[in-house]
């Protein structure tokens, strides 16, 4: 290994270690690394620039915009009232069907949206029927980083997969004529939460002589403060047209032959452009609002991503990786996947999973080039790297602002114990389901 490779690879794993401990800002730590590797001489300034995925950055900014008029626009209080209402006061039931929420919408929806969305209607709820706050809270959390991989626009592990493989909307649907990531993560996702009621929810219920609450009764808030009823349907029913116009446009992407960042940023227009010209009598927020509400830190964090990956793979690093683990996955990939899988999944309980996918799915893509099949390391990766994010609040960002609710709700620190209580059997019960079903699906084909 040569100087260059050498200072790339003690940069980045400097980098990355930085942003583990949290000593430092991470978007900070991040950037700080970039900088370093262009002056070490690993990568000139502007190959740093063009290794980052900006199709990838416009699609984020742009789904985080259209979601933020989402969240203002009544329709998650309206959902979470409904839950109540199909529940009929089953405490248990509510926390399935707010979990089950929160995962479907995550699929369009970047997973802290979700939650920050969810959580704060869900709280009078679980005030309401007596529930424990934290187990439910936490539910919410999982359930929203869980599915985010499921389709495209959920999470950025997916459209890192798309960055590197080329992998389009309708692939995580079906493709190379079998089931891919969104019936695979369903089904996953259906089983958890049978298994994960039958754990700790499954007593849950309304005290005997409770309300029955404002979706039962019929009052619009009730005691809840929680509105039964969309403040603004024309609103609402412009970002939810707009919304559904967008991804139906990214379907066809193919067909439109334009990138899916520009899709998406042209939706996101759309909607603001709309609002603002002819919104004048609508409840909507204000597009600086809008603006101000976006995690630029983690935009930010996500571009020096791409460029720090983008430095090892400029030194030949990644391929060197690449060429020492082929003969493993091509004498066995039975041995080869499940290997990938599970280390995947402790590691990424306890690193930042984004990073840890991004480098590995551009090993893969190397190992391709040594005559290894991709398509199922490449699935087999992007689920345990997502589920097992689910272990601790290092893995995932989600869980972290998750627990941040719990504690200012609860006003005290949530002991690891206590956290670890129900998210190790959640990540057991979701990885085991889901290695199955992707060895069964995905790997046994191949091998």
């Amino acid at each position: 290994m040569d100087f260059t490779a050498s200072a790339a690879l003690t940069i980045f794993s400097a980098t990355i270690l930085l942003v583990i401990l949290g000593l430092i800002d991470r978007t900070v730590t991040a950037l700080l690394g970039v900088g370093i590797m262009v002056w070490a001489g690993v990568m000139g300034e502007v190959e740093a620039f063009l290794f980052v995925d900006w199709n990838v950055m416009a699609i984020l900014i742009s789904i985080w915009t259209i979601a933020g008029y989402f969240g203002k626009s009544g329709v998650p209080e309206w959902l979470a009232v409904r839950a109540l209402k199909v529940s009929r006061g089953h405490g248990g039931l509510l926390v399935m069907i707010l979990s089950a929420l929160s995962g479907l919408v995550s699929m369009v929806v970047d997973n802290v949206v979700v939650i920050l969305m969810f959580a704060p209607v869900a709280l009078p709820l679980i005030r309401h029927l007596g529930l424990p706050l934290t187990p439910v809270i936490l539910m919410i959390g999982f359930s929203a980083n869980f599915m985010g991989t499921a389709m495209l626009l959920g999470d950025l592990p997916p459209q890192m997969l798309h960055s590197v493989s080329g992998a389009e909307f309708l692939d995580f649907l079906w493709y190379q004529g079998r089931p891919s990531s969104f019936p695979i993560l369903l089904v996953t996702f259906a089983l958890t939460l049978a298994a994960m009621y039958v754990y700790g929810f499954r007593t849950a219920r309304r005290p005997a002589g409770a309300p029955a609450g404002p979706a039962v009764t019929g009052n619009p808030r009730g005691d809840l403060g929680v509105d039964a009823k969309i403040p603004d349907l024309p609103f609402a029913l412009i970002v939810l047209g707009i919304f559904l116009l967008t991804i139906v446009a990214m379907a066809f992407r193919e067909v439109l032959n334009v990138k899916l960042g520009f899709i998406a940023l042209s939706g996101a227009l759309a909607l603001v452009l709309i609002l603002e010209a002819f919104g004048r009598r609508l409840r909507k927020p204000e597009f600086e609002v809008i603006l101000q509400e976006l995690d630029w830190r983690a935009v930010f964090f996500y571009i020096a991503l791409f460029a720090l990956v983008g430095g090892l793979e400029n030194t030949g690093i990644l391929k060197a990786l690449a060429e020492s683990l082929a003969p493993l996955f091509a004498q066995n990939l039975v041995l080869g996947a499940s290997l990938l899988y599970w280390v995947t999944v402790p590691i990424v309980g306890i690193v930042e999973h984004d990073a840890y996918i991004l480098t590995f799915l551009y090993t893969i893509r190397d190992l391709s080039q040594q005559g290894v099949e991709p398509w199922p390391l490449w699935w087999m990766l992007l689920w345990a790297g997502t589920l097992g994010s689910n272990l601790t609040v290092a893995g995932a960002p989600a869980l972290y602002v998750a627990l941040n609710i719990c504690e200012r709700e609860e006003k005290r620190k949530i002991p690891v114990g206590e956290f670890l209580r129900w998210s190790i059997p959640f990540v057991l019960v979701s990885c085991l389901v889901c290695y199955l079903l992707g060895m069964l699906v995905w790997v046994l084909p191949y091998a």
